[in-house]
């Protein structure tokens, strides 16, 4: 079986006349964009015309540069080192900056015009873009003069955009020097990392150790790579006039501080209910002083079990197919179609990913599966934000834009199907097993994401001053660790280079990509619970919910579902379900 995945439904090859052809397009639509811009932002006469004209425009340019820019980058995250692909990338991100002097004028153009709402309000065509351009006349008050931002996307391309490209090459080309049962290896770093989830617990200490000691040949370079994109955030933030860059991204994630707030409390309340359960798994697995950061993925019971490919995309078609036949349907034609690309190999990055190509209707899906249960939750979770682009692809591109905190909704609403069913089919000690997983997942989510938070908070204060090097990068992690964990860790073995492993600091242009992986969860735990209740009159109700969330603010997609953000209570309830696992974890522990 074929484990990478299909691109050819975007383009033959980088050589290819389809792929040409779409570049060459893309330069003329960029000189038609152009004087278009010039000719309309003159002054303010036939708005409804030149607003409607712009619908078309920006869809067909939106569409053109997705495809381009889709292909460039997804053949790059399985294979870091393709010449074409670098290129390719280079000189689109160098087109697409081209741009933005105009793309600057255009906007502020919409920002000020007079009576905006009521030009909307007599077009049909325009009704439905509404809040798209509701946001350009917010958004507009950050944006600086046409010069300084086509300057601002020039520079990128030699800053974070380029120090985002030598962290994935460092990372993803890193070799780990290794012995395992007395053999001596070269391994990638995200096999290492797989081996977290090992039952043997020699090899788990021995992988930790290793992935610590091989960070020691690129972290001066990865930390020239944070400290440059971080540098680059705060500055860029302050000349558009964000009071922080935490100022921004809520600004972008469609969010308020009061949800935030309202979120980060019940969080930080729910702190030491996750710390019994690591201080209990850390008894169970023969450890006194908390559990050791190489322990946190560990098997509680013995199980040398494992579940292949074909047998873990069988097990999310089959139990996804108990909620709707739509979302079952969806994650069949996205394995049988070759969407997903599925194994680890060097050249390759870490972690999982999703990428929805709304102009051809599909998906692409990145996973390093290692045949352990999580990496079919894992699977459960990218296809969920498959689903997710699924049902938005009736949509104009212009209205799928959702925010950072609602793009974790689906997937994790699909993790949550997966992870019930797997409770309810297995035996006793199985059930145990994938009962603690589900909290060990929750506290990824809940626990390491608030000391993400924490780590990038300090990053951010301490870099408006200086520059920081790796140990003091270290340094802040730990501290961030301590916070979060407590005692539930044993604090001679957290993970100081956390930094250097986690691509979400590097992203530039979505920082702070932390807590709406907490926002996601726990909103979808209280869909999840609406869901017992409904039944099958929720299940139209949630594609609903999935087919706004690119045109309104946060806490109005929530209110669809009666849901205030706003509200602390809210959250607790949605902790509450984890806590009464964490007590249910606590009492059947006692057998085992």
């Amino acid at each position: 079986m074929d484990y990478s995945w299909s691109l050819k439904e975007l383009y033959s090859s980088f050589e290819g006349e389809d792929f040409k052809s779409d570049m060459k397009a893309c330069d003329a639509f960029i000189e038609e964009y152009k004087n278009w811009v010039d000719d309309i932002t003159s002054d303010y006469s036939n708005v409804k015309e030149k607003l409607e004209k712009y619908i078309e425009i920006n869809s067909r340019g939106n569409a053109l540069l997705f495809k381009l820019y889709a292909f460039s980058e997804l053949t790059l995250s399985v294979d870091t080192k393709n010449e074409a692909a670098l290129k390719s990338s280079e000189v689109l991100q160098s087109k697409s900056a081209s741009m933005a002097e105009w793309e600057a004028k255009l906007n502020k153009w919409i920002g000020k015009m007079p009576n905006i709402a009521e030009v909307i309000s007599s077009s049909d065509k325009l009704k439905k873009f509404s809040f798209h351009f509701e946001e350009i006349v917010e958004n507009s008050k950050h944006i600086l003069s046409d010069k300084e931002e086509s300057v601002i996307a020039q520079m990128r391309n030699t800053g974070s955009n380029s120090w985002s490209k030598l962290k994935d090459l460092l990372t993803s080309n890193l070799r780990v020097d290794i012995e395992l049962k007395g053999k001596k290896e070269e391994l990638p770093l995200t096999v290492v990392r797989n081996l977290a989830y090992d039952a043997d617990v020699k090899v788990r200490k021995t992988a930790y150790e290793a992935e610590l000691k091989s960070y020691s040949k690129i972290e001066d370079s990865v930390a020239a790579c944070l400290n440059g994109i971080k540098g680059e955030v705060i500055t860029v933030a302050k000349l558009r006039g964000y009071e922080s860059p935490l100022h921004e991204t809520l600004a972008k994630s469609r969010m308020d501080k009061e949800t935030l707030d309202a979120m980060l409390e019940a969080m930080k309340e729910s702190l030491p209910a996750f710390r019994k359960y690591y201080k209990r798994k850390g008894e169970l697995l023969g450890h006194k002083n908390g559990l050791p950061f190489y322990e946190l993925f560990a098997p509680v019971v013995k199980s040398d079990k494992k579940i292949p490919y074909e047998e873990g995309q069988k097990f999310v078609i089959d139990n996804f197919r108990t909620f709707s036949d739509k979302l079952a349907d969806f994650a069949k034609k996205a394995i049988d179609k070759r969407w997903i690309d599925v194994k680890p190999r060097e050249g390759k990055v870490g972690g999982a990913f999703c990428e929805n190509i709304i102009p051809i209707g599909e998906s692409r899906i990145m996973l390093n599966y290692g045949d352990n249960f999580t990496d079919v939750v894992t699977m459960s979770h990218e296809l969920g934000h498959g689903y997710h682009g699924d049902c938005l692809k009736e949509e104009n591109i212009l209205n799928t834009n959702y925010p950072m905190p609602l793009a974790e909704t689906a997937s994790t609403f699909c993790e949550t199907i997966v992870k019930k069913a797997a409770i309810k089919s297995s035996g006793k000690e199985e059930a145990f097993s994938i009962l603690e997983t589900e909290i060990s997942d929750c506290g990824q989510v809940i626990v390491d994401i608030y000391s993400r938070f924490l780590f990038e908070s300090k990053v951010f204060e301490l870099r408006k001053e200086s520059s920081m090097n790796a140990k003091k990068l270290k340094e802040i992690m730990i501290e961030a660790q301590k916070e979060s964990y407590g005692d539930g860790l044993d604090e001679n073995y957290l993970h100081p280079y956390m930094w250097a492993c986690k691509p979400h600091y590097y992203y530039a242009s979505t920082n702070f990509y932390n807590f709406p992986y907490a926002f996601g969860q726990l909103f979808a735990k209280g869909l999840y619970a609406e869901y017992l209740k409904r039944g099958e009159d929720f299940v139209k109700q949630y594609d609903e919910l999935l087919k706004v969330t690119g045109k309104a603010k946060i806490a109005d997609v929530t209110k669809l579902m009666g849901i205030d953000v706003h509200s602390v209570d809210f959250w607790r309830s949605s902790l509450k379900i984890i806590e009464e696992d964490i007590n249910e974890f606590l009492e059947l522990s006692k057998e085992f």
